[in-house]
């Protein structure tokens, strides 16, 4: 954690001394390892004979009260104890526990006993109880005895020597330096291609799929792999000699003659730096082409110097001109053709959008969450010369992964929200490094536009835009490392008691890292899951891949499957394909609001969690290539649900969802994709004015899309509201007198089975 803070803080345009002193305070706010250890019971031993009453008496307790207090108090006991390693924390808490042993067991050992009986005859000193104080101290926590072990095991000053196969190959390192469209990364790829056997190592799913997809074109047989999937360029699924992969997934065992590591500045990623790290000291390859920030630069030298090995510099320029416009758009009215909009959070993306059509123009939308699929036919559309949509409105995930013919990029802001170690949502400007990397996608090699325009939306933004991209990006200092299985698996060997979260915080107290070159990667994520699957009985090997899993941990939908899938895999039960389509909602349909889109963007999501584990667990996880065939067909109805944003947003704001009467009266004039309701459809009919689970009512829409609310359920819930209504009324008129003249048999007084029926609504 403090490694992150110190990251952080570094990664700033300015370390001031106020940041210094804030990552000092952060430091001595963390836990010491001793508070980390939670004390184990002391149990006596099976004998059935007490020895050491038949042969000194029975112990007074209160007597032992007394001696045990004078000893916890005595100077010299406690000096003695900081030398056997027991600070003031663990001083105290096994003082509690050994009182409480000698005073709740009645058959203390035997030797201890004896000890006490003398103490109190004043036969022996009282420091005589010393040695079995520092017995029990270690049994309580354990560590004290194997504490030179653990800080052997998280000793991670010199990762180059975990990979000894990349040690035992002289490599060629060479760094592809340059900014966005300098043709770096091509470069690179043509020696990957011209290679005879290779792997590409990317940042992000859609990039490895592209080389993938480029190498086969090229006739050169290439394999993907991601932490979804694996596809083979031959029919009989032979490996090939070339593999596009994500960085997280490159093997360290294998030996090919050329290796890419594409965005190589993602180092200094708080939460997946240690992949880049691990793969830059890691693949055995003879020739080891890095693309990136010149940024990375320095820090990368010092990582090979570490390693024994040399890096060769090419330098790259932009090739088209970028330039920044002197005035800001000001209204979206002067949008044109080749115009992307960027925005940092979803609710600017579907404002503006809805803006921008209502002017009668078609732009594509690309955000985060969004499937690759849905990303690559969006990105497509907005390519496609012939397609009347001539503008993009995109987060920063147009950043990498995408190729897109952008004439002009516009900054919706330059504040972007981020989350802080605490889980804390904060606003702050883009880094020097973000600006460069969003506005260099103006201007795309080979398009239509030779020259690229960045501007501001807002006049006020333009000075602070024209500053960020005058610099340059501030150089990485520091790179990320993460404990490895390996590494978990001997603490757990000798912390057998503790769980994996407490595993993980107890490596990073006692790990010894250079700080002046690495830090511990955020491990909050992790430790997320590990403590939601905490009460599920698994073993540690598959415990610890399921905390790897890369879910979102702020959709609730997809938390609780999550937990879903680790239950069924500790019962040892298959998660079939009919299994999973009972718990996502099976079949699917076209969204009709913007809620709908949201929820089948979880469910995509789940189906990737899925994927992800089947890869892993293949024989409990058995039908990938059906719940691929269900994503392919989601991804299509993601697609036309973005295709519509528009007419989603409206439905959302006129209270028309997947289901109901209004609902089908919009869907008269276009085609659907699917008809059939599904499980997971909002039905939200009114019921009455009053009732707040009713059309399309705020709670019930988040409980729905977090998934902690069922359709089935929110029925039941609107019928007790009715119901309770009906009675309410009925009480109301009969307190009153009044009488429905249309039945009069049905306010009777005289009708015992009527005066029945309203008493039981009445308890009800």
């Amino acid at each position: 954690m403090f490694m992150n803070g110190i990251v952080k803080y570094f990664g700033k345009r300015v370390f001031s001394y106020t940041n210094y002193h804030r990552i000092v305070r952060q430091k001595k706010t963390m836990p010491t390892l001793s508070q980390l250890m939670v004390p184990l019971p002391v149990k006596s031993g099976p004998d059935d004979l007490n020895v050491g009453a038949e042969l000194t008496g029975k112990l007074d307790k209160e007597e032992v009260v007394k001696w045990l207090a004078k000893f916890y108090q005595r100077r010299e006991i406690k000096a003695a104890a900081t030398e056997n390693g027991i600070d003031n924390y663990i001083y105290h808490q096994t003082y509690l526990s050994f009182r409480k042993f000698c005073l709740e067991i009645d058959k203390l050992p035997v030797d201890l006993h004896v000890t006490f009986s003398d103490i109190i005859a004043g036969a022996c000193h009282l420091d005589s109880l010393l040695p079995y104080f520092v017995r029990h101290a270690k049994q309580v926590f354990p560590h004290l005895e194997c504490l030179d072990d653990l800080k052997k095991i998280s000793d991670l000053r010199l990762p180059a020597n975990w990979y000894p196969e990349a040690r035992a190959l002289t490599r060629k390192i060479i760094f592809h330096s340059g900014p966005t469209n300098s043709g770096k990364t091509f470069h690179a790829l043509e020696r990957f291609f011209n290679s005879k056997s290779g792997v590409y190592c990317g940042p992000l799913k859609l990039l490895a799929s592209e080389v993938y997809y480029k190498s086969n074109q090229r006739g050169v047989p290439c394999d993907l792999v991601t932490g979804e999937e694996r596809n083979f360029a031959s029919v009989n699924k032979t490996p090939s000699s070339h593999v596009s992969c994500t960085v997280e997934m490159v093997s360290v065992n294998t030996p090919y003659e050329v290796a890419v590591i594409d965005e190589i500045q993602m180092l200094k990623d708080p939460s997946r730096g240690w992949a880049w790290t691990r793969a830059l000291l890691g693949v055995a390859a003879e020739e080891v082409h890095v693309c990136g920030e010149a940024a990375a630069i320095d820090v990368v030298k010092e990582i090979i110097m570490s390693a024994s090995e040399e890096v060769e510099l090419r330098r790259y320029k932009r090739l088209t001109e970028l330039m920044i416009e002197e005035s800001s758009l000001g209204t979206l009215e002067k949008i044109r053709p080749g115009d992307c909009l960027v925005c940092f959070n979803k609710q600017d993306i579907f404002w503006s959008t809805r803006q921008i059509e209502a002017m009668g123009i078609e732009c594509a939308v690309i955000y985060g969450s969004l499937p690759p699929g849905t990303k690559l036919a969006q990105a497509k559309k907005f390519n496609d010369p012939d397609h009347p949509c001539k503008v993009l409105v995109a987060t920063d995930a147009i950043g990498m992964g995408l190729n897109l013919n952008i004439g002009r990029v516009i900054f919706n802001s330059l504040i972007k929200p981020t989350v802080n170690e605490k889980g804390e949502k904060e606003m702050d400007t883009i880094t020097t490094s973000q600006a460069l990397q969003i506005a260099g996608r103006a201007g795309r090699y080979g398009t239509q536009f030779s020259t690229g325009y960045v501007t501001t939306m807002k006049n006020e933004d333009l000075p602070t835009l024209k500053r960020l991209l005058s610099q340059h990006p501030e150089p990485i200092t520091q790179v990320g490392l993460h404990p490895t299985a390996e590494q978990i698996e001997l603490y757990a060997y000798h912390l057998p008691h503790a769980n994996l979260s407490n595993l993980i915080d107890i490596f990073v107290n006692l790990s010894t890292v250079d700080d002046s070159l690495y830090f511990i990667c955020n491990i909050d994520d992790f430790k997320f899951l590990a403590d939601m699957i905490q009460h599920v009985p698994l073993p540690l090997r598959a415990r610890y891949v399921f905390c790897c899993a890369p879910i979102n941990r702020k959709i609730p939908f997809v938390c609780s499957m999550f937990l879903k899938f680790a239950r069924q895999y500790s019962r040892n039960e298959v998660l079939s394909f009919d299994w999973l389509g009972r718990q996502i909602g099976l079949p699917f349909a076209c969204p009709n609001t913007l809620l709908d889109l949201v929820h089948l963007e979880s469910v995509f999501d789940v189906l990737d969690l899925y994927l992800w584990l089947s890869y892993r667990f293949q024989d409990l996880f058995p039908d990938a290539s059906l719940v691929r065939d269900m994503q392919k067909e989601l991804d299509c109805l993601i697609q036309a649900g973005v295709a519509q944003l528009t007419r989603l947003l409206i439905n959302s704001e006129t209270k028309v969802s997947s289901g109901t009467s209004q609902a089908v009266e919009a869907e008269e004039n276009r085609p659907v994709l699917f008809t059939k309701k599904t499980l997971y459809s909002h039905d939200r009919n009114a019921i009455a004015s009053g009732n707040p689970l009713s059309s399309h009512g705020r709670i019930a829409d988040r409980l729905l899309s977090e998934g902690l609310l069922t359709p089935k359920m929110l029925e039941e819930l609107k019928k007790e509201w009715q119901f309770q209504k009906d009675c309410e009324k009925e009480s109301f008129e009969a307190s009153n007198g009044i009488v429905d003249k249309s039945n009069p048999a049905k306010h009777s007084k005289n009708d015992p089975l009527n005066t029945r029926r309203f008493n039981r609504k009445r308890r009800t």
